[in-house]
């Protein structure tokens, strides 16, 4: 499920606003069709139309620990724009300390709009931010 989206208005002087961008909210495939490239169809459809809505991006999070998604998504182009810390608190991860949650991975891709790539950035892994930092 993807949708385009930004912030509100009276956020947008806010650092942490997010201008207009398509969003991937969520992508499962069921286990008998994984390998098939349907993820990859998923995720082209809604870069496409982010392309036609003038997006400057498209994002989505995942969990730190979920190696074959970050490579999916690596394989497709985007990169790790930010870590947020203790994203996930449904399911804190083994071995973390009491009332920690998993920390998640902003990914990007930057669209057409975006030609100066001012939306993303290197080494994302190491900008860390706050649940309350982003929308």
């Amino acid at each position: 499920m993807g949708k385009l989206e930004s912030s509100p208005a009276y956020l947008r002087h806010s650092p942490h606003a997010l201008p207009w961008h398509a969003h991937i909210t969520a992508l499962t495939i069921a286990p008998p069709a994984r390998r098939l490239g349907l993820a990859r169809v998923l995720s082209q459809s809604l870069e496409h139309a982010g392309d036609e809505a003038d997006a400057y991006f498209v994002d989505l999070y995942v969990r730190k620990s979920n190696e074959i998604a970050i490579g999916l998504y690596k394989g497709l182009g985007y990169s790790v724009f930010r870590r947020v810390l203790d994203y996930y608190s449904d399911d804190a991860t083994p071995g973390a300390e009491e009332g920690k949650g998993e920390d998640a991975y902003d990914m990007r891709k930057p669209l057409k709009r975006d030609k100066d790539r001012k939306h993303v950035r290197e080494n994302g892994e190491n900008f860390e931010v706050h649940p309350e930092d982003v929308w």
